[in-house]
């Protein structure tokens, strides 16, 4: 790599889309670094007739001249050097992107499986407190007499067998 060197600021072209990524939060905070501990790491600019082209470090040029500077640290590069270095943080962040969506993903089916069992667990409720109800009051559940299929189970095995061989959910 190239020894860094001063450049001046003004003479630095920033690209159209490039400039579009800029957020000023990110400069302040960059510019704070700034001021406490100098420019650390470099810019990345290659030559184009009487001007440069910023390939890497928008941030920190913008912190640079919001500060007032008149000159940056920068090393010389190529277009595609600075394309490869995008890449691979493109492959980062995608990675990462991709890491979040697999978490989120997890915790969503663990939390239909844990409204599933709930909802399952709420049906033996009901099923079993009918079944009491029905006792004390002297009645008893006559299997298959009416259309609510709860009726149709007195135990839990019974109630899971009729959940298999109806496909229901339990």
């Amino acid at each position: 790599m190239p020894d860094p060197e001063s450049l001046p600021i003004d003479q630095i072209y920033v690209p159209v889309k490039k400039r579009k990524t800029l957020r000023p939060e990110l400069v302040q905070e960059i510019a704070a670094s700034i001021l406490e501990v100098g420019q650390q790491v470099p810019i990345l600019v290659r030559p184009d007739e009487s001007r440069l082209v910023l390939l890497d470090g928008l941030h920190r040029l913008e912190a640079c001249r919001a500060l007032g500077e008149t000159t940056i640290i920068g090393v010389w590069g190529s277009a595609e050097a600075a394309h490869h270095k995008t890449l691979l943080s493109d492959g980062a962040e995608t990675e990462a992107e991709r890491d979040k969506m697999a978490r989120l993903k997890k915790l969503r089916l663990e939390r239909e499986a844990a409204e599933r069992s709930s909802a399952s667990a709420d049906a033996i409720v009901e099923t079993e407190s009918a079944k009491l109800r029905s006792a004390r009051s002297g009645t008893s559940i006559r299997r298959g007499s009416s259309g609510d299929p709860r009726s149709k189970t007195r135990t839990l095995s019974e109630w899971l067998t009729q959940q298999k061989r109806d496909g229901g959910r339990y």
